[in-house]
């Protein structure tokens, strides 16, 4: 029974669903009219023609280029897609018309307060760029596309964030600003609503974790630092070995280098004493 039960439930669902295909369908083809709107049709025709002079100039209707008019007779949309660019005939009494623009639109998500994989809450905000891509989708499938949108994107944002560490964050956003407009252009299809881009604007961290992050920084670069020291203080210390290995293989050499010494003293401008000390008594020395 219960296998039956449940049969039948996916029947009703499938049922459900090509109906709602059907009337999706059936609202592009061309519709009869029924006797009520006959009827309507006829007496707003008939009221046009009697006032012609001055009812005649709210009939006609024109749209920019970059918009497009959904037009509704008595409720129900009108075969042949949206109207426009351009004029086109309406009447008046029966007719309904919204239009819509086809413009790339903007707007900023609001800064949303996400926890991080790594548990670090962080403040980020975004900007969204979206066009309509079918006039009558989002006239009849969302009451209002753009506040949609925008709902959308704000939950979209947390979600997205809430699987990244902090690192990935600040590191990887243009491969979140991807994934985002992916997730946002697959949701708002079903809107006529094309996502061209996300972009995140700014990702502010809390005052505390700022101060250990530059506190981390600066430690990282003050043991770079004593490393770098270290080993220019290992390349000198080798060099300086090399040198005094050469200056004992030539007794020439050490009398060359006190003389480079006596001239880089002179070259500087200060009161220094110098008192002469000949060559020979240092070989002397050394020899001893």
């Amino acid at each position: 029974m219960e296998r039956e039960a449940g049969e039948a439930s996916r029947g009703r669902t499938k049922s459900g669903a090509s109906a709602q295909r059907f009337n999706v369908e059936t609202n592009s083809e061309p519709q009869e009219m029924s006797c009520c709107t006959v009827v309507l049709w006829f007496f707003s025709i008939l009221l046009i023609s009697i006032t012609f002079p001055i009812t005649i100039w709210f009939c006609f209707k024109t749209v920019a280029e970059y918009e497009r008019a959904i037009l509704f007779r008595v409720g129900r949309l009108l075969p042949g897609g949206p109207k426009g660019p351009g004029l086109f005939f309406v009447i008046p009494c029966i007719d309904e018309i919204q239009v819509i623009d086809l413009r790339t639109l903007s707007f900023d998500v609001p800064p949303q307060e996400v926890l991080s994989k790594d548990s670090v809450t962080v403040t980020v905000d975004a900007v969204v760029y979206f066009r309509v891509q079918d006039p009558t989708m989002a006239v009849i499938n969302v009451e209002n596309y753009k506040r949609s949108t925008e709902l959308l994107a704000a939950t979209t944002l947390r979600n997205v964030l809430g699987t990244k560490t902090l690192a990935e964050v600040l590191s990887h956003r243009d491969e979140i600003s991807n994934t985002l407009q992916s997730l946002l252009d697959d949701a708002t299809d079903p809107w006529g609503v094309k996502v061209e881009r996300v972009e995140i604007k700014d990702v502010r961290l809390p005052i505390q974790m700022q101060r250990a992050m530059a506190a981390e920084a600066e430690a990282s670069r003050e043991a770079r630092a004593k490393v770098i020291a270290a080993e220019g203080e290992q390349n000198a210390s080798r060099a300086l070995k090399e040198a005094a290995d050469i200056i004992a293989e030539s007794p020439n050499a050490l009398q060359l280098r006190y003389l480079q010494t006596l001239n880089s003293i002179s070259a500087e401008k200060n009161s220094t004493i110098i008192f002469p000390l000949p060559i020979d008594i240092l070989a002397g020395m050394m020899k001893r």
